[in-house]
């Protein structure tokens, strides 16, 4: 069983950079896929970005390519999400999730990822 806690988030202005970490407990964290995602009031979970167990891989949603890096320290067991440059439709609650899959891959539905964190809030004004 793992547990995901993300810190990180707040208020900044457009234009303005966060870095979200997420910690892992309670699990092999290198043995996990790590992804990010978000959900905006009144809006589905949608996908930010993965990271492969070993780091060795990373993709990202159409909206956060050229603006966020997803990074990970396994000695740490902590996942980081750099963002960048962030708009006001970047505002929403940002999801930590760890999966296990059988090989290398990247997964990107949310129903895929069996451990959530509780969210934290970024909110980015204009």
């Amino acid at each position: 069983q793992v547990q995901l806690v993300e810190s990180g988030g707040g208020l900044v202005q457009a234009g303005g950079s966060l870095r979200l970490s997420c910690a892992a407990s309670g699990g092999t964290f290198s043995l996990y896929t790590m992804g990010w995602f978000r959900q905006a009031p009144g809006k589905e979970r949608d996908f930010v970005a993965t990271i492969s167990w070993s780091g060795g891989r990373t993709y990202y949603a159409d909206s956060m390519k050229g603006r966020g890096t997803i990074s990970r320290d396994n000695a740490k067991n902590t996942v980081y999400l750099q963002m960048n440059s962030l708009k006001p439709e970047d505002t929403a609650v940002y999801y930590c999730a760890a999966g296990l899959f059988l090989v290398n891959t990247i997964v990107t539905t949310t129903s895929s990822y069996g451990y959530w964190g509780q969210g934290t809030q970024v909110t980015v004004s204009s």
